[in-house]
């Protein structure tokens, strides 16, 4: 069995973007270990706050509920600030995440990944999926780490630029409002399908991604467009997750890869084992 560790910039983003994986890894008898950078100080604050309890406690609970949904092992903070949205003075304040130094960042996720024995990193794309300057620091800190740890397989996680534009189309709609983006928006938005390797077929444990969506209410309520859809319809919509592996180099096909056990096979390959087998 496997080591896999995630890696993410606030509580939440582990549900949105990998938590379909997390599970069937998890269900398959692999390790799952999830890395946060941020506690996400400054998401949308909800009106239930009292007394001492802050926004980060509040997602510190939430994201230890989501972890145990999903089976993770292991969840710990890198110990960074929330950098807030692009363009904001926060993205520069000190302890903040998209100020931090790449070299001691990467030094601290390193760590983890010797004390896990990982086998497999997963990081963001170069751009974060959208731009956020904490998700474009995940990606630097995460390439640099699993440089300095050794780490001999990474994914990089991703959004299907392809199928996110074309949703619409795909929908009914009175089934769903999609949001509206700018032609400069949705050129940021992921990545085109062409240069995608891995496409995840979640189905299996839609039940659990959507239960870990949930649990994080204080930044993704009923009514968000995360959840306020049917169910045929979120599976639709958050039924798969895509990835781009860059190490080592995917050399086969981009088409039509959809089973759990390939985010291992490059482990495998490394020790000599058999992949994985799915866990389904």
């Amino acid at each position: 069995m496997s080591t896999v560790v995630f890696f993410h910039a606030h509580p939440d983003d582990e549900a949105i973007a990998t938590a379909g994986t997390m599970a069937a890894l998890s269900d398959a008898g692999h390790r799952v270990v999830l890395v946060t950078a941020t506690r996400g100080e400054l998401g949308e604050v909800p009106d239930d706050l009292a007394g001492a309890e802050s926004l980060a406690d509040r997602r510190i609970v939430e994201l230890a509920s989501a972890s145990a949904i999903l089976g993770v092992s292991r969840q710990t903070f890198l110990d960074y600030l929330d950098s807030g949205m692009a363009g904001e003075p926060t993205n520069t304040a000190p302890g903040s995440f998209a100020a931090a130094d790449v070299d001691e960042a990467a030094g601290a996720l390193a760590r983890i990944l010797e004390e896990e024995s990982a086998d497999v990193l997963v990081t963001y794309d170069e751009h974060g999926g959208y731009g956020h300057p904490d998700h474009v620091q995940v990606h630097r800190v995460g390439m640099r780490a699993a440089d300095r740890a050794g780490t001999a397989v990474v994914y990089m996680a991703t959004m299907n630029r392809d199928f996110v534009r074309n949703l619409s189309e795909r929908l009914d709609p009175s089934d769903i409002e999609v949001p509206d983006r700018s032609p400069e928006e949705m050129e940021n938005m992921g990545e085109p399908a062409e240069r995608l390797t891995t496409d995840i077929d979640v189905t299996p444990w839609i039940d659990r991604k959507h239960r870990a969506m949930e649990v994080h209410a204080s930044q993704i309520s009923e009514t968000s467009f995360f959840l306020s859809m049917s169910d045929d319809v979120f599976s639709i919509v958050w039924g798969h997750e895509w990835y781009i592996r860059v190490r080592p180099p995917w050399t086969g096909p981009t088409e039509g890869h959809r089973e759990t056990g390939f985010l291992l096979e490059a482990a495998a390959d490394r020790r000599g084992e058999a992949p994985a087998a799915q866990a389904r």
